[in-house]
C-alpha cells in the first residue's frame, strides 16, 4: 500500500474542506453587511424626509435693543413727539403707546384713510428735549426701527389674493438745521406680505453734510426730525421704536429728557390738579361758612344772655 498517495489525498482533501467553509463564511459575511448597508440607508432617508424644513413662513417678532441710551418707548413717555398734520399730503392720525408682544412702541394710529387718500404718516421727533445742547451738537447720525402692521384687507399679492397685511414699506425723512435749512435724509424701505404685522425696518439717517455745517448746534430751541412713511399698500399704523442719536465715531449719546409724562399723563395730571384745586376750595368754602355760623350763633347767645341778665336786674328792684 503506498501510503504517501493516502496521506497526499488525505491533505488535498482537508485542505478543499477547509477553502470551502471560508468561502461559506465570507458569503454570509458580506450578505449581513449587505443587509446592515440597507437597514442604514433607509433610517437615513427616512430622518431626512422627517426633518425636512417647513416651507409655512414665519411671523416676524419685535427686535430689542440694548444700547443703554435708546428710547424705547418702555416708560410710556412721549412728550417729545407729535404728528405733523400741516402739509397737504399728511395723514391724519394721533399718537399712542401700544404693545406689541411685550414689546412697547410709539404707534401713528392712523384716522383709516391713508391708502385710500395717498397721503403719508408723518411723526415728529424734537430732540432738543432728549439731549443737552452739547451733546445735541454732536449728533451725526440717528438710527430706528420702524413697522407698520394693517387694519383692513386691501392689500393684494401677486395671485390676486387681498390679504390683511402691509406690504411694501417705505418711506423717508428730514431735520431742521442750523440756518434755518431742511436736511432731506435717505429713503428707507422694508415689507411684510404675508402677516399682519410687520418686522421691523432698521433705519439710519446720516447728517452727510455736518461738516459744511448741516447739522443741529448748540443755539437750538427746536431740532426736529421727521420720520414718513408714504406709498402704502394697505390701510394700517406705522409704528417707531428704538430711537439713538450717535456721534460721528458712532457713540450711542445719552438721553436726558427736559419734559417727561406723556399726552396722556399731562391730562390726568391737569385733571387731578382741578381737583385738588376744587377740593381745596370747597374746604374753605366750608371754614369760611362754619366761621360765620359760629360767630352767628355766639352772638345769638351773647344777646341771649344779656336780655337775661337785664331781666334779672328788674326783678331785684
Amino acid at each position: 500500500m503506498d501510503y504517501r498517495r493516502i496521506i497526499s489525498g488525505a491533505m488535498a482533501l482537508t485542505i478543499a474542506a477547509a477553502m470551502t467553509g471560508c468561502a461559506g463564511s465570507d458569503k454570509g459575511e458580506k450578505s449581513e453587511n449587505k443587509e446592515s448597508t440597507t437597514a442604514a440607508s433607509t433610517t437615513a432617508s427616512t430622518a431626512e424626509e422627517t426633518t425636512e424644513p417647513s416651507t409655512e413662513p414665519e411671523p416676524p417678532h419685535p427686535v430689542d435693543c440694548d444700547d443703554p441710551n435708546a428710547i424705547t418707548f418702555d416708560d410710556g413717555d412721549f412728550s417729545f413727539a407729535s404728528v405733523n398734520e400741516d402739509d397737504v399730503d399728511s395723514a391724519k392720525g394721533t399718537l399712542e403707546i401700544a404693545e406689541v408682544e411685550g414689546n412697547k412702541m410709539l404707534r401713528f394710529k392712523d384716522s383709516g384713510t391713508n391708502f385710500a387718500d395717498g397721503t403719508v404718516q408723518k411723526i415728529k421727533i424734537d430732540a432738543v428735549k432728549l439731549l443737552s445742547p452739547e451733546n445735541l451738537a454732536k449728533v451725526r447720525s440717528i438710527e430706528l426701527d420702524v413697522y407698520a402692521d394693517a387694519t383692513a384687507e386691501d392689500y393684494e399679492n401677486e395671485d390676486g389674493e387681498k390679504l390683511k397685511a402691509p406690504g411694501w414699506i417705505g418711506g423717508g425723512g428730514g431735520a431742521n438745521v442750523a440756518g434755518d435749512k431742511w436736511c432731506e435724509f435717505k429713503e428707507w424701505s422694508g415689507g411684510e406680505y404675508n402677516f399682519e404685522m410687520s418686522g421691523a425696518s432698521h433705519v439710519t439717517f446720516k447728517f452727510l453734510l455736518a461738516d459744511s455745517g448741516e447739522c443741529w448746534d448748540e443755539s437750538m430751541d427746536e431740532a426736529v426730525m421727521q420720520i414718513m412713511r408714504w406709498g402704502a399698500q394697505n390701510e394700517g399704523n406705522m409704528y417707531i421704536d428704538n430711537i439713538v442719536f450717535l456721534d460721528s465715531d458712532g457713540n450711542s449719546l445719552p438721553i436726558e429728557k427736559t419734559a417727561g409724562g406723556s399726552a396722556e399723563e399731562s391730562t390726568d395730571s391737569a385733571e387731578a390738579a382741578d381737583t385738588t384745586l376744587s377740593t381745596e376750595d370747597d374746604i374753605d368754602k366750608i371754614i369760611a361758612s362754619g366761621i360765620a355760623e359760629g360767630e352767628k350763633i355766639a352772638a345769638e347767645a351773647q344777646k341771649q344772655a344779656e336780655e337775661a341778665i337785664a331781666e334779672t336786674s328788674k326783678m331785684t328792684e
